[in-house]
C-alpha cells in the first residue's frame, strides 16, 4: 500500500492550520507541524500556534515540543519527522504536514544535505571574529569563499545575510572544508516511504496584507508584549531572532515606541510573507488554490491523486 504525505504549504496567516485540521477530521489522521517557530514552549502567541480548540480537534505533532533553550535544527527535525511519519503510516496511510518554514518542509520531501563534521576550533575562533569584526565581516567572507552561494542568496533571500547564526554556518563550512558550502549541497540521494501530495494556498496580495495585519493586532491583544517580556532576557537565542521578537525587543530596549514597533511587524511579516511565496512557487508538482479556498474540491483532488497514483 502506498503512503501519502498531504504536504499543505504557504504563506503566514494564510489559512494553513484550517485547512490540515478540515483534512485530518475528513481522512481521520494527524499533522505534522512544519513551523519551525512553532517548536518553541515560550512563544506561543508570537509564533501564532494553533489554539487548545485546533489542537483538540486533530492530533498535532512538533508543536511546542522544545524550550528556546535547546539546540534544534533543520537535521534534527528531518529525523525526527521521519521516525514519526514511519510510526504514523502503520496507522493509517495517508497523513498531514503543514508549515511555512521551506527549508524545513524541503527537508522531510527531499531529505538534507550532508554536511562533514566541522572542528571546534574554527567555530570558536569564527564566532570571535564575528564579535570583533561583525556581520559584514562574515558576509564577505562567504562571498570570498563561495560565490555561487553568496549569488544564491542575493537572488532569492538576501534576509539571509542578517541571519548571523546562518552565515557562520556557512563561513565555517567553506573554512573547514576548503571547499564551498554550494559543493556539498543536493548530494544526497533520500529514499521516503510516502508519495507528497502538495496543496499550496495563496491570496491576492491586499487579502494577504489585511490577514496579517489582523493577526498581529489579535497577537497584542492575546498578550504579545507580555510574552516578549518574558523571553527577553534570552533575546539573542537563535530562535527569537524573528518577526514578532526582535521588534518589541527594541521597543523594551526603548529604541522605538510601542506603536511604531507593532507597524515594524506588520510591515516586516508582510515581507516575510513574500519571501515564503517567492520559496514555495519553486516547489514542484504543487496544486495552487487561491483564497477563499473550496475545500471540497481540494478534497476531491487529493482523493483522486490518492486512487490515480
Amino acid at each position: 500500500m502506498t503512503n501519502y504525505l498531504i504536504t499543505i504549504i504557504g504563506p503566514t496567516a494564510i489559512g494553513k492550520t484550517a485547512l490540515s485540521i478540515q483534512l485530518a477530521q475528513h481522512f481521520n489522521c494527524d499533522i505534522i507541524s512544519c513551523d519551525s517557530r512553532q517548536f518553541y514552549k515560550e512563544t506561543a502567541i508570537g509564533t501564532a500556534v494553533p489554539s487548545e480548540e485546533e489542537l483538540a480537534a486533530a492530533r498535532h505533532h512538533f508543536i511546542q515540543n522544545k524550550s528556546i533553550l535547546d539546540t534544534y535544527n533543520v537535521g534534527d527535525f528531518e529525523r525526527d519527522a521521519i521516525e514519526k511519519l514511519e510510526e504514523l503510516f502503520l496507522e493509517n496511510n495517508v497523513q498531514i504536514m503543514v508549515g511555512g518554514s521551506g527549508l524545513y518542509v524541503n527537508a522531510v520531501l527531499n531529505g538534507f544535505d550532508d554536511f562533514p563534521e566541522i572542528d571546534e576550533s574554527i567555530r570558536t575562533k569564527l564566532n570571535t571574529d564575528f564579535e570583533v569584526k561583525g556581520l559584514d565581516y562574515l558576509v564577505e567572507t562567504l562571498k570570498e569563499l563561495d560565490l555561487t552561494y553568496y549569488n544564491y542568496i542575493a537572488e532569492n533571500n538576501s534576509q539571509t545575510f542578517k541571519n548571523p547564526q546562518r552565515m557562520k554556518r556557512f563561513v565555517e563550512v567553506c573554512i573547514g572544508t576548503g571547499k564551498p558550502y554550494s559543493s556539498f549541497l543536493k548530494k544526497k540521494t533520500n529514499t521516503r516511504n510516502f508519495t507528497p501530495i502538495i496543496i499550496g494556498l495563496e491570496a491576492d496580495r491586499e487579502v494577504m496584507y489585511d490577514r496579517i495585519e489582523q493577526r498581529v493586532d489579535i497577537m497584542m491583544n492575546e498578550g504579545l508584549l507580555k510574552e516578549v517580556e518574558t523571553v527577553f532576557p534570552h533575546k539573542n537565542l537563535n530562535a527569537l531572532q524573528t518577526v514578532g521578537y526582535r521588534e518589541l525587543f527594541d521597543f523594551l530596549e526603548d529604541k522605538t515606541t510601542l506603536d511604531f514597533a507593532v507597524e515594524e511587524i506588520k510591515k516586516n511579516t508582510r515581507r516575510f510573507a513574500k519571501r515564503q511565496i517567492t520559496w514555495f512557487k519553486r516547489t514542484e508538482n504543487t496544486e495552487w488554490y487561491n483564497f477563499p479556498f473550496d475545500v471540497s474540491k481540494i478534497i476531491t483532488h487529493i482523493e483522486h491523486k490518492t486512487k490515480k497514483l
